[in-house]
């Protein structure tokens, strides 16, 4: 078995990472804010010293949100790209980047700068310098997660007044553990490079909440679409609420479909994943 790094290990998503691979027998040294500072290791000198002896390294660190304390282009690029040509120079085997599906097409900054990362990570793999895969999931859900907690709470209200986007565009919600799952075994298993992280059916985002209240136990919510303006102006307030996902990127992000094709995934775990319409019995189960 591998001695693996979790970078973001405190994390919703880190913590059930650094699960699974201790259940399949890894070593895990877990990496943690308060010794690994993604807005001042941003060279590779910087990472050198904490990656001697290490097979693998999972970066698993990301923010919802740009802010003066984290700033989005700092922890999703620079100190990832730093991170990853320190791997090469100290001949950590493995690399796996959990990125996120949907910024291909979009100039939010969130997309600018996970996709910056992830392009230099395919490009070192590409040139053998170290074997890489980036995972993109679509909306993560699962408890302990800041976005999943927003859902809970819209899908126990009577009347849902959703932006136009939210019901158009297409999501594809994973369970954190199968996300979790998917890391562990990329490591010892073949995959391709890129491999989208989705459950086994698209809806949309209103309907993914319709879900989630049925499995409350509620009857269907009363909806009502937020025309485009009106929209704006909230995602604007809430720029100005910290610790909260709904911001203006969040409305550019929903502008477009976030899902793909499931079978990659459910071929590298050798089952479906948990399908929408399970996901509040999956992350209460534990």
């Amino acid at each position: 078995m591998s001695k693996v790094m979790v970078l973001g290990a405190g994390g919703f998503i880190g913590r059930m990472i650094t699960a699974h691979l201790r259940a399949q027998g890894h070593e895990v040294i877990e990496g943690r804010s308060a010794e690994f500072d993604y807005t001042r290791m941003l060279t590779p000198p910087d990472w050198l010293p904490h990656l001697s002896g290490l097979d693998a390294v999972v970066n698993a660190v990301g923010v919802l949100r740009d802010s003066s304390r984290r700033p989005m282009k700092a922890v999703h690029q620079h100190a990832p790209i730093a991170l990853f040509e320190a791997c090469a120079q100290a001949g950590v085997r493995f690399v796996v980047q959990v990125s996120a599906l949907g910024i291909a097409g979009s100039e939010t900054l969130y997309a600018r700068s996970k996709r910056a990362a992830d392009e230099q990570l395919l490009a070192m793999h590409a040139q053998g310098r170290l074997d890489a895969a980036v995972l993109r999931p679509s909306i993560v859900f699962g408890r302990g997660g800041a976005s999943s907690q927003l859902f809970m709470t819209l899908a126990r209200l009577p009347l849902l007044v959703m932006p136009d986007a939210a019901l158009r565009a297409q999501v594809q919600p994973v369970a954190v553990q199968d996300l979790a799952e998917a890391v562990a075994r990329r490591l010892t298993c073949a995959a391709p490079a890129v491999l989208s992280v989705v459950g086994p059916h698209a809806l949309t985002l209103t309907q993914f909440i319709a879900t989630l209240r049925e499995q409350l136990g509620h009857r269907p919510a009363r909806v009502l679409a937020l025309p485009d303006l009106p929209s704006r102006w909230s995602a604007r307030l809430g720029d100005h609420v910290p610790g909260q996902p709904w911001c203006t990127e969040t409305l550019q992000l929903l502008q477009q479909d976030n899902a793909d094709d499931p079978a990659t995934l459910a071929a590298l775990l050798g089952r479906d994943c948990v399908a929408a319409e399970n996901l509040v019995k999956a992350a209460w189960a534990r």
